[in-house]
């Protein structure tokens, strides 16, 4: 290739001299032009354009000016009118001339010659090309009518005195009115004026036409009645609106015609202005105009932008949103790009909401819209995804885009926003708070496994109530949850608080305990002044300081609570009154009314421990007397933390790996997964392996080399499996399996987890999972029955069934669930002892959840949803047996996360570390422990909090208990005999009309006993007919029938799955087809009283200090080694 430069001669020598010399000067004069733009805007006439029609300033003034001069020319000719005497002519001759002054003359003279001379400048102004556009315009005819007669006159002074319409100017003076608002609009830069525009128009065409009628009647009648122009004025509205006394009326022809040529002009230009200020009108409702400026300036407001507003939504925002009384005064603007429906229309019509919430059609997208809702003087800006969507990652662009809209075009307004896929939140990191609905659903999906009822936890405490739901029923575990479920998470600073001051300088676990015996009060974390992380039980080495920030668990806040002192002489009858019939929950003092609370001052006292152990003590001592429990310490030593069988230690040491896992072959590591499938997720302290597992042996129903195994049975799991059924392998499942296989959980405990999926998962995925034990997945679907044997369901503690994206949205609302709903009544039919938690889109459907057409208790609970709901209460659904129990979930149901999130800015972390999406070092967790015979001997809830806090730190938050109910026996488990059904038919039939099915099965609608009865009768008749056969045969045909007519449905059932496992070589030993936990209920006490007394089978909900937070300085070391080893740049690998 040549060098350029070498093609490139060299300049002559004089020329490189003359640079030398000159520099940079003697090139600048060489053959250099200047050129100067827009040259045409120079010249005289651009200028007075710019002047007169550009400029929006100036060319307002000249509107204003010339609209001033046609209101001065009306007004002349009224004063003309009032000076006129019309008796001085005869005949036609007060129509054609009329008295005029000189000074009036002069002013008429003046303005017409300044409004001809303007006119025809702006025409010359206008002119492009075609003058004769510019002189049969109408405002141009109008002009030249009005003015060159004026201007006549001064050149034949006879003529001063010829009539002239001037009161045409007044449509001259609309025409400047509608001009110089367009210039206005353009200078203040106001677009969204149409109906201000319309309306101003209208009222100008009536105020024209009615001043013409007048003008014009008046002068007519100069010749015939001699009309003031008072009394024409009577006529045009008594003509107008249509009334028409008759008193004054035209008299000569003139004046009719006039009238007739008005009226006919009324008619046609007045409903066309009517339309077109209806049609603006209805457009202004469909879009809702905008938000006032004054109002933003003088009043609070917040934006909720969505892209579609269903009613649901709209409900639960509302109700969550105005339950906080210092948000009564806020408004609440929704900008939604779609038109307003019918049944939001309605709601938004109610007096109640009408006032303060307004709805505006627009985009969050258009500065335009965004200044309609005064986006940048708003409190807070709500963004929420559209969870109905097909692609669920399409509505999370659009969810992105309009949050950095907001952000553009108000940065310092809050940003509230829901994300629906992890691995998009990141895009969206600047947002004050966010919720990512993926995490949030499989991090609850994956607790509710191991601590029964977590979601229904979380949900009850991101609700705002009052706990007075269900206070009239009675039943008495209706008033017990109900009540308790008002408690909700509040903050105080310690110093300012009458519930925690004392307890400054003291441990942590000392003052919740004592906290919870004196007020009833569960402190369950606190914050440091200068540390942004929540701390959830810190444990009993934390030491309370003043500045600390404490939360704490309660039916209200503090500020709302007065307090008064209990009078000594009641104490005696406490233990009387202590109990209320069956319910065993104490009569509180706590009255909630009215946002104030009332709470007695128990006494403080200490129990004295008789022991230095936390054993029972000997049988030797009273029989009366309680064991007693050692004393919570202010603060703790090391001595004071000590174990025992009721609480073990959940965190093991994996230097003494039990017996066996040795046998097992199995060692596990601990440390944080090399990889994540999404940037952004919360790295987690796991149980992992030493070896990632090769993709071919996360089959779990197809061999490969390693392995031969093809069934969930094969591989010999002590632990009962946990099966997952989701469409998809999405990045959120990721999230299902980290708290599963988080560091705290025993290594003895960890449930294999199965995922069940209807398509194959990506290589991201499977490389993010491959590296934690006992994780598998299969391809198959919960429609078949199969796939649910090979995946082992019969093995399995609980299956969790996960929405299908796929099924999120149709043609009717709440039809998205129907699939979801059968299947899992599918499941409920076969696997009846199979807990299964299913999450469902909308909450409403709850109500088809394990359903049962004729169960009474069923329908009892559907009329108490109904009254709660007329009652005005947010948890309406909370009394369904399903949801009590945690085996249901909608992730609508925490939407009200992020509403609380504006009065409550803690309530996303708390929750997050709850769930153990986040972790903070020196951060509890929550778990869960049982109690079983052995702990019955504690008694009460308070002694349970003495217990857990003295002993290993641990804070109880609430209990999750079980009943069961005394149903009779349901339909499709009676056996029938043939010879007692022919003796007792007709008892046995009233019996069973009788009998109040509570919870019976769901089997009751295809064994009818009628249906039964007949084909039994058909039996025996049939029976009596056949031939006789030998004795042995015969008896042989009818005990298979008999075994026929006594088979359940249970048991066709039953043999149906045994028959598909034996097809598919699989044992049916595993099996236990009557193993039926349907004649219970569940349901939760969040925090409940002091002495409520603990049961058998209770679940306590604890949260747990950190293992780590106290351990040895050697112990990260060693922990973190495995990280170290798998390699820190693979870490990076995620998927956008």
């Amino acid at each position: 290739m040549v060098d350029l430069d070498s093609e490139v001669p060299p300049l002559p020598p004089r020329y490189r001299f003359r640079d030398l010399l000159l520099g940079d000067q003697g090139w600048q004069s060489d053959d250099r032009v200047q050129v100067e733009f827009y040259m045409n805007e120079n010249t005289f006439k651009e200028r007075l354009k710019l002047f007169f029609i550009k400029n929006q300033r100036s060319s307002l003034r000249i509107r204003l000016f010339n609209f001033s001069l046609k209101l001065l020319s009306c007004f002349l000719y009224i004063i003309r009118v009032l000076l006129d005497d019309p008796t001085q002519g005869l005949g036609w001759s007060p129509i054609i001339w009329v008295n005029r002054s000189l000074p009036l003359w002069g002013l008429q003279v003046s303005v017409a010659l300044i409004s001809l001379l303007e006119t025809l400048l702006l025409s010359y102004l206008s002119y492009k090309g075609n003058i004769w556009e510019q002189i049969l315009r109408i405002p141009f005819l109008l002009e030249v009518i009005n003015a060159v007669p004026f201007i006549v006159t001064i050149f034949w002074p006879v003529l001063r005195n010829l009539f002239i319409p001037v009161f045409l100017n007044c449509w001259l003076a609309k025409h400047a009115l509608e001009n110089m608002i367009n210039d206005l609009h353009r200078a203040i830069q106001r677009t969204q004026s149409a109906m201000f525009n319309q309306v101003l128009i209208l009222i100008s065409t009536l105020l024209c036409l009615i001043f013409t009628c007048i003008c014009g009647i008046q002068h007519l009648e100069r010749a015939g009645n001699r009309l003031t122009l008072f009394d024409s004025l009577y006529f045009c509205i008594v003509t107008f609106s249509t009334v028409g006394f008759g008193d004054v009326t035209p008299k000569i022809w003139p004046s009719k015609l006039l009238v007739v040529i008005m009226i006919c002009v009324a008619l046609v230009v007045l409903p066309i202005q009517f339309e077109q200020l209806a049609y603006l009108w209805m457009e202004r409702q469909k879009s809702g105009g905008n938000y006032s400026r004054h109002r933003a300036q003088t009043e609070k407001h917040v934006v909720l932008c969505v892209s579609s507003l269903k009613i649901d939504l709209l409900m639960d925002f509302l109700n969550e949103f105005y339950a906080h009384p210092r948000l009564q005064d806020y408004y609440v603007v929704i900008l939604c790009p779609a038109e307003m429906d019918a049944q939001v229309r309605r709601v938004l019509q109610i007096p109640m909401w009408s006032q303060r919430v307004i709805y505006l059609q627009g985009s969050a997208l258009k500065d335009q819209d965004l200044l309609r809702a005064k986006m940048d003087d708003a409190e807070a800006c709500f963004i929420l995804s559209s969870r109905c969507e097909v692609d669920r990652t399409a509505a999370d662009h659009q969810t992105i885009l309009r949050a950095w809209a907001v952000k553009d075009f108000a940065p310092n307004c809050p940003l509230y926003v829901q994300i629906l896929k992890p691995e998009n939140k990141f895009h969206i990191k600047f947002a004050d708070h966010i919720v990512c609905e993926e995490e949030f659903k499989y991090a609850m999906l994956a607790l509710n496994c191991i601590c029964p009822a977590t979601s229904t936890l979380i949900t009850l405490l991101v609700h705002t109530s009052r706990g007075q739901e269900s206070q009239e029923s009675p039943e008495q575990w209706q008033k017990m949850y109900g009540r308790c479920s008002g408690n909700e998470v509040y903050h105080i600073n310690l110093e300012e608080s009458m519930f925690f001051a004392e307890y400054e300088g003291k441990s942590f676990t000392y003052a919740s305990f004592h906290a919870h015996k004196k007020f009833g009060v569960c402190l369950i974390g606190v914050r440091k002044e200068d540390n942004k992380n929540i701390l959830l039980n810190p444990g009993p080495r934390y030491i309370m300081s003043s500045t600390d920030i404490c939360f704490y668990i309660n039916i209200t806040k503090e500020e709302n609570s007065a307090f008064k002192k209990q009078e000594k002489h009641r104490k005696k009858h406490e233990s009387k009154l202590s109990y209320h019939g069956a319910s065993r929950l104490p009569i509180h003092s706590i009255i909630a009314g009215m946002g104030t609370v009332a709470i007695d001052l128990q006494d403080t006292g200490c129990r004295m421990s008789s022991g230095p152990t936390l054993a029972l003590p000997s049988e030797g001592g009273k029989e009366g007397r309680r064991p007693s429990i050692a004393p919570v310490l202010e603060v703790a030593d090391s001595s004071s933390l000590q174990t025992c069988d009721l609480l073990s230690d959940q965190s093991e040491d994996e230097t003494t790996p039990s017996d066996d896992g040795v046998s097992a072959g199995l060692e596990y590591a601990k440390g944080y997964p090399p990889y994540s499938p999404y940037i952004g997720s919360s790295p987690t302290f796991c149980h992992l392996l030493h070896e990632k597992v090769p993709f071919c042996c996360l089959r779990l129903d197809k061999g490969c080399q390693h392995n031969y195994y093809e069934d969930a049975k094969a591989y010999g799991f002590k632990n009962k499996l946990i099966i997952v059924a989701a469409e998809t392998a999405g990045n959120g499942l990721y999230n299902f399996i980290v708290p599963l296989r988080a560091y705290y959980r025993p290594k003895k405990e960890l449930n294999p987890i199965v995922l069940l999926l209807d398509n194959p998962p990506d290589m991201h995925f499977l490389d993010a999972i491959c590296w934690f034990p006992m994780v598998y997945y299969m391809v198959g679907s919960i429609d078949n029955l199969d796939d649910l044997l090979r995946c082992g369901v019969t093995f399995a503690a609980n299956m969790v069934v996960v929405d299908k994206e796929s099924t999120m949205s149709a043609e009717e609302d709440y039809m998205a669930d129907a699939k979801t709903i059968v299947n899992v009544q599918t499941l409920f039919r076969l696997f009846s002892s199979l807990s299964i938690i299913t999450e469902l889109t909308h909450p409403a459907n709850m109500r088809f959840m394990q359903f049962r057409a004729k169960d009474c208790y069923s329908l009892a609970l559907s009329k108490l949803e109904k009254k709660e709901r007329e009652k005005g209460s947010n948890l309406a659904f909370m009394f369904r047996l399903p949801f009590a129990a945690g085996r249901v979930f909608s992730i609508s149901m925490l939407d009200t996360l992020l509403y609380q999130s504006f009065v409550k800015d803690y309530m996303i972390s708390i929750t997050r570390l709850l769930l153990g999406l986040d972790t903070t070092p020196g951060s509890g967790f929550l778990c869960s422990m049982k109690i079983t015979e052995e702990d019955l001997w504690i008694r009460t809830y308070a002694r349970l909090y003495q217990k857990l806090c003295s002993s290993t730190g641990d804070i109880p938050i609430g209990v999750y208990r079980t009943e069961s109910q005394k149903l009779t026996t349901s339909e499709s488990q009676i056996s029938i005999n043939v010879e007692e059904w022919e003796d007792t038919k007709d008892t046995k039939e009233q019996i069973s009309y009788r009998s109040n099915h509570r919870n019976s099965t769901s089997s009751d609608q295809s064994d009818h006993p009628l249906l039964r009865r007949k084909s039994m009768q058909w039996a025996r008749r049939l029976s009596r007919r056949a031939p006789r056969h030998s004795g042995r045969t015969a008896e042989k045909i009818n005990q298979q029938r008999m075994n026929l007519y006594r088979r359940s449905e249970r048991q066709e059932l039953a043999e149906l799955v045994k028959n598909r496992m034996k097809h598919l070589g699989l044992s049916p030993a595993g099996y236990d087809e009557m193993n039926d936990h349907q004649n219970t209920l569940s349901y939760i006490l969040i925090n409940p009283s002091p002495d409520t007394r603990l049961e058998l089978n209770d679940i306590v909900y604890l949260i747990r200090p950190d293992p780590l937070a106290y351990a040895p300085n050697t112990a990260p070391s060693r922990k973190d080694s495995f990280c170290n080893t798998v390699g820190q740049d693979t870490r990076e690998e995620t998927q956008l």
